[in-house]
C-alpha cells in the first residue's frame, strides 16, 4: 500500500465544486425531471391481469434509476454537511433532496398500491419471471407492505408534511449539533473543541480530564436540552400520530419491518444478553479495581486500563487493517487498499466536522465514503475498520439491481462489525507483550459492554420514552429520569455516575430515516459474532460464501439469511448463547490476565 496516505476524501470525483457545484444542480435538475416522467407513466398506467412481466420493464426501470440518482445526491450532500458543519448551502441542498426524497416516496406509494390490486395467482408468475426474479422480494415486500398503510393519497401528504414537519426536526436537532462548542484548555491556551473532538478526547487516560471533560460535556448538553427535548418529542409525536392512523398498536412494528426482523427474533436476542450480563459486571468491578476506584462511572466504561495503551499513526492502523482482512479475505483486503490509495475516507482531526463515523454509497458511480475523526487510538481503528466493513458491502452488491441492493440496517451493522471483529481478534492474538493483548482485548470487551449494556439501555429507554409520549409532551426532567433509569438497568447497576443528558448527546435517537436507531447494532454484533466463528472454522474457502450472503441481504428477511448460510434459527435463543459465549470468553481471558 501506497504511503503515506491522504486523511481527506475526494468529492470533486462525483461533482465538482462542493456545494457550488453547477454540475450537482445540473444533475437534480434531471432528477426533477425523471420524476415529473415516472409521475406521468404512473398516471397511464394499470395493474397488469396477465403475466406479461414486460408492461412492468418500463416502470421499474425508471423507479431503480431514480433511486441510485437519489442515493447518490443524498450522500454528496451529506458528505459535504459532515466535512462541513458550516457549510450552509449544504444545508439548503439537504432540504431540496428530502422534496425530491418525498416526492419519489409519494410515486412509490402509487406503485405499491398498483401492486396490491393484482391478484395473486397472477402476480406469483409476474415475480417468477426472468426479468422480475432478482427483485421479487422487494416487489412483494413492497406489495405487503402497502396493504398495511393508508391509502395512497393520505401516505402522499404525510410524505409532504414530513418534509417541513418530521425531517425538519432531524435538521434542527443537526443544527443544534453544529454550534456545539466545549471550551478547553490545553497546552496553555484555550481552543473550543467540537462534539465529535470532545468525544474523542473523553477516551483520555488521565482521569481528572476525562471527568471534567464530562462534566463540561453534561453542562453542555444541559445548555441546549430545551432544543434537543423540541426536537426528540416532535419526531416521536409525528411518529405516534402517523402509527394511530395506519392502525399500528405497537412502536416497535416499523422498525422490525425495516429490518426485516421478527419479534421472535428481538426477544430471543435481548433475553440470551439479559440472562448473560452478571460475566460483564464482573468486569465493570475489575476495570474499577485497576483503575483505582471503588465503582465505575460513566466516563470510566472506555477508559484505557494499564500502560499498554497503543498509538496507531493513520498509516499504522491501516496497513493493521488490510494485513488482518488479507488473513480471512483477499478480496476484503484488496476494496480497503482502494479505498485508502484512492481518496475514499474522510479521517482528519480537525474543527467543524460532526461527530461520529459513517459509511455512505454512491451508487451511480459505484464507491463509497467513509466518514470520521481518526487520533489514533485502537478504538479508531476498530471504527476504520466498522467503516470499511459496511463499504465492502456494498461493493460486493455494486451489480445487482438496486431494488435488491436495499439491505436492512442490522445486516449492514453485521458486515461492518465482522470485519472490526476480524481486525481486533488478531490483533489481540498477535500482540506482542502481555500488556498490550491485556490492552486490545480490553478495548475488545468495551465493545461488547457497548452492544449489550450500553444499545440495551438505549433501547429500553426509547421505548419508554414513547410509551410517555403517547400520553403528551416529555419534559427535560423526565428524559434525563428515563435516561438514568434505563442506564442502571442496562448495566445492571454497575455503575457510580450516570449520563442523564444521553437521549440529547447521541444523534441517533433524532435519525428520521430509521426509527429505534439501536437493536440493529446489538443483533449486527451478534450476528456477526456467529458468522466470524464459522469462518474461522472453514478458514478461506469461507470467503465466497460470505460473499454470496452479504448479496443476499437485500433479497430476505434475517431469519431466511440464517437459515440459507448458517443453517440456524435466529427465533431461537441457541445461536445468541453461541455468538454471546465468544464475548464471555473475551471477559474470561481478561480476568485471568489481571488477577
Amino acid at each position: 500500500m501506497k504511503t503515506p496516505l491522504q486523511q481527506t476524501w475526494n468529492l470533486e470525483r462525483f461533482f465538482p465544486g462542493g456545494s457550488g457545484s453547477s454540475a450537482f444542480h445540473a444533475f437534480l435538475e434531471a432528477l426533477e425531471k425523471d420524476l415529473k416522467s415516472l409521475s406521468v407513466i404512473l398516471d397511464g398506467f394499470k395493474a397488469p391481469q396477465t403475466a406479461d412481466a414486460a408492461v412492468f420493464i418500463p416502470v421499474i426501470d425508471l423507479l431503480q434509476s431514480i433511486l441510485k440518482k437519489i442515493r447518490e445526491a443524498d450522500s454528496f450532500v451529506g458528505c459535504l454537511a459532515a466535512e462541513n458543519q458550516a457549510d450552509k448551502k449544504a444545508i439548503i441542498l439537504a432540504g431540496k433532496i428530502k422534496t425530491l426524497s418525498a416526492s419519489y416516496a409519494t410515486e412509490l406509494t402509487r406503485f405499491d398500491q398498483l401492486l396490491t390490486e393484482i391478484k395473486d395467482d397472477v402476480w406469483a408468475k409476474l415475480v417468477a419471471a426472468p426479468e422480475l426474479q432478482s427483485i421479487a422480494f422487494p416487489l412483494t415486500e413492497r406489495r405487503s407492505q402497502a396493504a398495511d398503510k393508508l391509502p395512497p393519497e393520505l401516505e402522499a401528504l404525510v410524505n409532504d408534511l414530513a418534509i417541513d414537519g418530521y425531517h425538519g426536526w432531524g435538521e434542527a436537532y443537526n443544527t443544534t449539533v453544529s454550534k456545539f462548542r466545549i471550551p478547553w484548555e490545553e497546552n496553555g491556551e484555550t481552543i473550543e473543541l467540537s462534539a465529535g473532538q470532545a468525544a474523542n478526547r473523553m477516551h483520555s487516560a488521565d482521569r481528572s480530564v476525562r471527568k471534567r471533560l464530562f462534566q463540561l460535556w453534561e453542562q453542555q448538553w444541559g445548555e441546549h436540552a430545551d432544543y434537543c427535548a423540541d426536537a426528540l418529542n416532535h419526531l416521536a409525536g409525528f411518529r405516534l400520530k402517523l402509527y394511530e392512523r395506519r392502525g399500528w398498536d405497537t412502536i416497535h412494528k416499523e422498525p422490525l419491518s425495516i429490518n426485516r426482523m421478527s419479534k421472535e427474533t428481538l426477544d430471543a436476542m435481548w433475553g440470551v444478553i439479559e440472562r448473560s450480563k452478571g460475566i460483564f459486571v464482573q468486569y465493570l468491578e475489575r476495570k474499577a479495581k485497576l483503575l483505582g476506584v471503588e465503582k465505575l462511572s460513566w466516563y470510566d466504561v472506555e477508559a484505557p486500563v494499564g500502560e499498554g495503551s497503543k498509538h496507531f499513526t493513520y498509516d499504522e492502523g491501516a496497513q493493521l487493517i488490510v494485513d488482518q482482512f488479507r488473513r480471512f479475505s483477499p478480496k476484503m483486503a484488496d476494496f480497503s487498499v482502494m479505498a485508502f490509495e484512492k481518496g475514499w475516507i474522510e479521517a482528519e482531526d480537525r474543527p467543524g466536522k460532526r461527530p461520529g463515523g459513517f459509511c455512505t454509497s454512491f451508487p451511480i458511480a459505484e464507491e463509497t465514503r467513509i466518514f470520521m475523526t481518526y487520533s489514533g487510538t485502537a478504538s479508531n481503528v476498530a471504527t476504520l475498520a466498522h467503516e470499511l466493513g459496511h463499504g465492502y458491502h456494498q461493493h460486493v452488491m455494486n451489480d445487482l439491481p438496486a431494488l435488491a441492493q436495499e439491505y436492512a440496517m442490522n445486516v449492514a451493522e453485521t458486515a461492518s462489525t465482522f470485519a472490526e471483529m476480524v481486525v481486533a481478534d488478531a490483533a489481540v492474538k498477535g500482540a506482542a507483550t502481555e500488556e498490550e493483548r491485556l490492552t486490545l482485548l480490553e478495548d475488545k470487551i468495551q465493545r461488547s459492554v457497548a452492544f449489550y449494556m450500553n444499545i440495551h439501555a438505549r433501547f429500553l429507554f426509547e421505548t419508554r420514552f414513547y410509551e410517555e409520549r403517547a400520553k403528551g409532551i416529555v419534559s427535560v426532567e423526565r428524559l434525563n429520569e428515563l435516561m438514568i433509569e434505563a442506564q442502571k438497568e442496562g448495566y445492571s447497576h454497575a455503575l457510580e455516575e450516570y449520563h442523564p443528558h444521553f437521549w440529547a448527546s447521541k444523534l441517533h435517537f433524532y435519525i428520521t430515516e430509521v426509527p429505534f436507531y439501536n437493536f440493529p447494532y446489538t443483533f449486527g454484533y451478534m450476528f456477526s459474532s456467529g458468522i466470524y466463528a464459522e469462518a474461522l472454522r472453514q478458514g478461506e474457502s469461507f470467503e465466497d460464501k460470505y460473499i454470496a450472503m452479504l448479496r443476499d441481504t437485500g433479497s430476505m428477511t434475517v431469519e431466511e439469511l440464517a437459515q440459507k448460510h448458517l443453517g440456524v434459527d435466529l427465533r431461537q435463543p441457541d445461536f445468541w448463547q453461541r455468538a454471546m459465549d465468544l464475548s464471555v470468553e473475551d471477559v474470561k481471558a481478561f480476568m485471568s490476565l489481571t488477577e
